[in-house]
């Protein structure tokens, strides 16, 4: 009976054992779904990544039981390192601190380093039992366990993208835990967890996605300022405000002026620089409720939410003031050249686009020596369209060849030989007649045209030179080239290749420049000037006298004459102060070197006082009227005549 009851005594000790064993199961697995279940919830209420990894592992301790919980990422250094990105049991800082690796190294050997190295959960590492952990490496990760009570140690990776991103971690009481059914469902709260990571990485993505699509929408990428979408949409709010408070505001229409030849000649990525430079400097000059915006290629606007036509003009001759200084572009120092143009609410327009429309339209009205801003006034839209008709037919005008080649004669004044012609363009419109070049030369500055009409002036002007030798004509004909021709790389070569078509003597085709083109890039000009007199022609400074050269650099340049401005020529029979000016210009050309001409002849009385004063050469209507090129010869012998 002993041995029975001692055998019944032992099989109910195994019963229990076997009880206490399954019921520790049960609630190892228990605790498993509990953190999968809050695990889910967790993921279903996280709006940021950070936040979710530590819900995740704070859901794991405090609801699973657990004693730690953590999440290491990946780093694809050269170290292989990965950065802890939380912890719940367990110090981030001591975490960092230790510079494990998930390289397949001796510091490689922890089961966060094994799974992501891996790709495989490292399941139920006993920090006390497992020879890796009783390294010295790892001597402080096991002397922190034994502190805070983890014998058991697994770690799952984090697939996202099919990549292992990271590992999540999770340390037990037990050293035996982690069982099959338990590690089955901690892998899929693994799997939630980086399911959860990608679909807010894609909603992040999608945001700024979005974010981008919005800013596009409403901002210009070059200068980063709001673009004209936003500008409009600002300024209904403005007239909606204005309404109710019952008061004015005004709107500020910025051109740049220089922007299409910039872009023409030196190219676009220097017309990009010239823009964001330029916005910059009017950021800086801005106030807290002003609004400034890009509304097109070379246009910025400014709403002044409040005040009128006086308030605006100060405004104006700020930005004025701002952007006056030269900016440097692709190593040049160039002008901008801004026109301001003012429109006011209510009394020039009650609509958003009317409004903008015609503080544009009022930059037309430009004088730079006004300011370089102007007022709108009614009329000027109906004139914005004739010149954009008008601008269509000019190009048309140069491409037909319909352009008519005029000049003025140039008469030696002490023998009265005639010494050439200045060149001149006339358009005769089919509808409008002849009109102003003035007018028709600022159409081609406004139309981007300058370069077109340039090279029409120059294949007329050898045309005809050669015309005139075949006719026995033997007389110089000059060219006006304007600053933006100095900017364009190919000129000289095109009038070489003129040179080469047309076997042209080069002592027959000559250039004037003004001195204010001159000076306006003194750099490029004499370089250009250099050039152009390398291949034998003459150069003029034209209209000298109302520039700013100074004569240090007058005499660097390779000029061979200067053309007395036909404002102090005119007046000089009356105007002592315009005859001073004559005829100290005259003595300076003289011991320069160079040749003067007088523009501006119109009568005998003014002749004989630059016979008196020795001036070279008359250019005006007492020699003669700008006429057809055709009509010279007959001129020619009629002046021979009149002067034997």
């Amino acid at each position: 009976m002993a041995y029975s009851t001692k055998a019944t005594n032992e099989d109910s000790s195994k019963s229990v054992t076997k009880n206490e064993q399954l019921l520790k199961i049960i609630e190892r697995i228990t605790c498993a779904l509990r953190t999968l279940s809050a695990g889910n919830h967790t993921l279903l209420h996280a709006s940021d990544e950070q936040e979710l990894l530590h819900d995740m592992c704070q859901v794991i301790v405090e609801k699973g039981g657990y004693r730690m919980a953590g999440v290491a990422y990946a780093e694809h250094d050269k170290d292989k390192s990965f950065h802890w990105m939380a912890s719940i049991g367990i110090d981030k800082e001591f975490l960092k601190a230790l510079h494990y690796t998930w390289a397949d190294t001796e510091m490689g050997r922890s089961a966060t380093a094994t799974a992501i190295r891996t790709g495989e959960p490292s399941v139920g590492r006993s920090i006390l039992t497992d020879p890796v952990y009783a390294t010295p490496a790892y001597a402080p990760l096991r002397e922190n366990a034994i502190k805070f009570g983890y014998a058991a140690v697994t770690a799952f990776p984090l697939r996202v993208n099919e990549q292992v991103l990271g590992a999540l971690v999770m340390g037990a009481i037990e050293p035996d835990a982690f069982d099959e059914e338990e590690v089955k469902l901690l892998s899929e709260l693994a799997d939630d967890l980086a399911y959860g990571v990608t679909n807010l990485r894609m909603r992040a993505k999608h945001q700024a996605a979005e974010a981008t699509i919005a800013r596009l929408a409403y901002y210009d990428p070059l200068t980063e300022l709001p673009n004209r979408t936003l500008m409009l949409e600002r300024l209904q709010d403005a007239i909606q405000t204005a309404k109710y408070h019952h008061h004015a505001f005004a709107v500020l229409h910025l051109n740049i002026v220089r922007l299409r030849g910039i872009n023409q000649i030196l190219g676009y990525r220097s017309g990009d620089q010239l823009l964001q430079q330029l916005a910059q400097r009017l950021m800086r000059t801005l106030k807290e409720s002003e609004f400034l915006a890009r509304v097109g290629e070379g246009e910025f606007a400014l709403l002044l939410p409040s005040g009128g036509a006086d308030c605006a003009i100060q405004v104006a001759q700020r930005l004025a003031n701002a952007l006056h200084d030269s900016v440097k572009v692709a190593g040049l120092m160039v002008d901008p050249r801004v026109s301001i143009g003012i429109a006011l609410y209510p009394g020039h327009a009650t609509e958003a686009d009317t409004l903008l429309r015609r503080a544009n339209a009022a930059t037309n009205d430009v004088c730079p020596a006004r300011g370089g801003y102007a007022l709108y006034t009614g009329g000027q839209e109906q004139e914005c369209t004739r010149r954009i008709s008008l601008m269509g037919d000019f190009r048309q005008a140069i491409e037909q060849n319909e352009l008519l080649l005029y000049c003025q004669p140039k008469v030696d004044i002490a023998s009265r030989r005639v010494c050439g012609a200045e060149a001149l363009v006339r358009w005769q419109h089919h509808v409008h007649g002849m009109l102003p070049t003035i007018e028709f030369i600022k159409l081609a500055e406004n139309a981007g045209l300058i370069t077109p009409l340039t090279h029409w002036m120059l294949d007329a002007v050898f045309s005809q030179s050669y015309a005139w030798h075949e006719a026995g004509i033997e007389q110089a004909l000059s060219v006006n080239l304007s600053a933006h021709d100095l900017y364009d790389p190919m000129l000289v070569d095109r009038i070489q290749g003129l040179f080469s078509t047309w076997n042209v003597n080069p002592e027959l085709i000559q250039f004037e420049l003004t001195e204010s083109t001159l000076m306006e890039e003194p750099s490029i000009a004499l370089e250009t000037l250099t050039k152009l007199k390398k291949l034998g022609t003459r150069l003029f400074i034209d209209d000298f006298g109302t520039g700013y050269s100074s004569l240090s650099y007058l005499q660097k340049l390779p000029v061979d004459s200067i053309k007395i401005d036909q404002s102090f020529v005119m007046p000089m029979e009356a105007d002592n102060d315009s005859a001073v000016i004559v005829r100290s210009t005259i003595e300076l050309g003289h011991n320069l070197g160079l040749e003067v001409v007088a523009e501006g002849v119109d009568n005998q009385v003014v002749w004989n006082l630059l016979a008196t004063l020795e001036c070279d050469v008359a250019q005006g209507y007492l020699i003669g009227m700008p006429m057809p090129a055709e009509q010279f010869s007959d001129w020619e012998d009629k002046w021979v005549r009149m002067s034997v």
